[in-house]
């Protein structure tokens, strides 16, 4: 299993797609192999090869010092934010789970990131609100419950630095938000986000068909 990969997206093309980008490391292809072998079908809550290369990427392009994690699971994009930001990153991130966050811990240990990383267990909105009420985070990373996806964008935002960017993963949930005939509940909490996030004239954001989609959201600038 390699994670949600692109709706439509095939096996082949797929495996593809990330031989020719920065592979994962031993480090990483363990961490999902236990993952798999320890969890099974919750596995599929990791993220897919290349969006990790992808979220290192961002971390270090953008210059990242202060970022936000919100589901963390076993570790793997926690790992790959705080390479991106370098030694002087500092990382929180939010998850519920202390049996999913305990791989994520020896990990982190293993790959010398351990240091830049605080782990904070509870309710994902109620430790947002925790947080310092200033803008100072300038990546934060959504990949927990959907049906707080809105609530999790609002605590986000005023707490974003001027050029800070929020990654929201999982926004083509498999293709099924275009599947009228599907209510299930968390597809339809991603509509009713990915619909905000389109109308919500403080945001200026893109959606990328990055493995089970992937939307940038910056505040819009006076200028916009």
């Amino acid at each position: 299993m390699t994670g949600r990969k692109t709706p439509g997206l095939d096996p082949e093309l797929h495996a593809y797609l990330v031989d020719h980008g920065s592979p994962p490391d031993d480090l990483l292809v363990r961490l999902r192999a236990e993952t798999e072998e320890r969890f099974g079908s919750a596995s599929g809550m990791l993220i897919a090869p290349e969006q990790g290369a992808f979220l290192t990427m961002l971390a270090r392009v953008t210059g990242a010092r202060h970022a936000v994690e919100i589901g963390t699971f076993t570790g793997y994009s926690a790992i790959c934010i705080a390479r991106g930001m370098g030694s002087t990153g500092r990382l929180v991130c939010l998850d519920i789970s202390e049996e999913f966050t305990s791989v994520a811990r020896r990990y982190w240990d293993e790959g010398g990131v351990a240091d830049r990383i605080e782990l904070r267990l509870g309710d994902g909105v109620e430790l947002l609100r925790a947080l310092p009420a200033e803008p100072t985070i300038d990546l934060a990373f959504i990949d927990a419950d959907k049906r707080q996806y809105i609530e999790y964008l609002e605590e986000l935002l005023p707490r974003l630095s001027p050029d800070g960017v929020i990654v929201v993963d999982n926004v083509l949930w498999g293709g099924k938000v275009i599947d009228e005939g599907d209510r299930h509940e968390f597809t339809d909490a991603i509509r009713d986000f990915n619909d905000l996030v389109a109308r919500d004239d403080r945001l200026t954001s893109v959606m990328v068909p990055i493995a089970d989609g992937l939307t940038f959201i910056t505040r819009r600038a006076a200028d916009d």
